[in-house]
């Protein structure tokens, strides 16, 4: 039972990490989350004198990157950027996971938000939030919304904002957000909750209409836009967010030390100002802001879901 102890202790004794650290992403390279973990890994590689491995295991909503996650050694040195969709809304929308999000889990850090803006296609006659939800209830079932897929964040999204401003609009789910949002901007769908970095360009050529932001706060991106909760739906937020998790059993003191380094390169003026020409807003915090997030997420995530009838396989 001591060798036990002192085995598990054993990163603690010495210096982190005393090997490479595989940070495992649950998409493909190129993505949001592939982008983000690779920025932060060059930067803690560089301060370590240590290796930091991307590993991309794509597949069943990062659900396959989780469960390697959840299954590996809890010496801290294997590591799972983890978004909404891993940690809070596939435990709903899956019949059954290969892990569970908060047991097999030990948060670490919420890293970064992206800010979905809700947009609209110029023929839309609305220019805010109310103007839409009265175009909305005039016209109920006549206006649809695209997303990335049925389970997505803009689904999700959308799902909400139907729930909270009492409208009926229909859902058009794509393979990809790219073919989403191309139809959107050539009106054969009226409107998107899409990420900030990809519409950004659309609205500046006035090929799309910005009403809103999901955020808690205004996004930096786009200042002149109001956050959806400003605008006429107190308390609505819906965005894509990453965070840092490890095995459930990795040690709290290790845990702790891998949230101090990734706040250190995270205040770090250049990574942000990278992140920030993405559309990702850095967020620092402590193990235990990140594990309240996560708690005030599931429950709120997974009534939408139950709501909307949404699944995933």
């Amino acid at each position: 039972m001591f060798a036990a102890a002192l085995a598990a202790a054993s990163p603690l004794c010495g210096a982190f990490p005393d090997k490479p650290v595989r940070f495992i992403v649950g998409f493909t390279p190129g993505g949001p989350s592939d982008i983000l973990a690779r920025a932060m890994g060059q930067k803690l590689a560089e301060r370590w004198g240590q290796q930091v491995v991307i590993e991309n295991r794509p597949g069943a909503g990062g659900n396959l990157a989780a469960e390697a996650v959840a299954r590996s050694a809890p010496d801290g040195h294997t590591w799972l950027l983890g978004n909404n969709s891993i940690l809070a809304t596939n435990q709903s929308l899956y019949r059954k996971l290969p892990y569970d999000p908060v047991k097999d889990f030990a948060p670490v850090a919420l890293v970064a938000v992206q800010p979905n803006i809700l947009v609209v296609h110029p023929d839309v006659p609305a220019k805010s939030v109310a103007e839409l939800i009265g175009h909305l209830k005039s016209n109920p079932g006549k206006l649809n919304y695209a997303s990335s897929g049925a389970g997505a964040a803009a689904h999700l999204a959308g799902e909400l904002f139907k729930a909270m401003a009492g409208v009926d609009m229909v859902h058009v789910p794509y393979k990809g957000a790219q073919p989403a949002l191309t139809d959107v901007v050539a009106g054969q769908v009226q409107l998107m909750f899409a990420t900030s970095a990809s519409v950004i360009p659309y609205l500046k050529a006035g090929r799309l209409r910005g009403l809103a932001v999901t955020t808690a706060q205004r996004s930096p991106s786009v200042p002149e836009l109001p956050t959806v909760s400003e605008a006429g739906l107190a308390g609505f937020e819906a965005t894509t967010w990453h965070g840092v998790v490890v095995p459930s059993a990795v040690p709290q003191s290790l845990v702790e030390r891998i949230n101090r380094e990734l706040n250190s390169v995270l205040g770090e003026k250049d990574l942000r100002e990278r992140l920030s020409g993405l559309g990702a807003e850095v967020t620092t915090g402590t193990p235990r802001d990140f594990a309240d997030y996560i708690a005030r997420e599931i429950p709120k995530w997974t009534k939408v879901v139950k709501d909307s009838g949404a699944r995933a396989d």
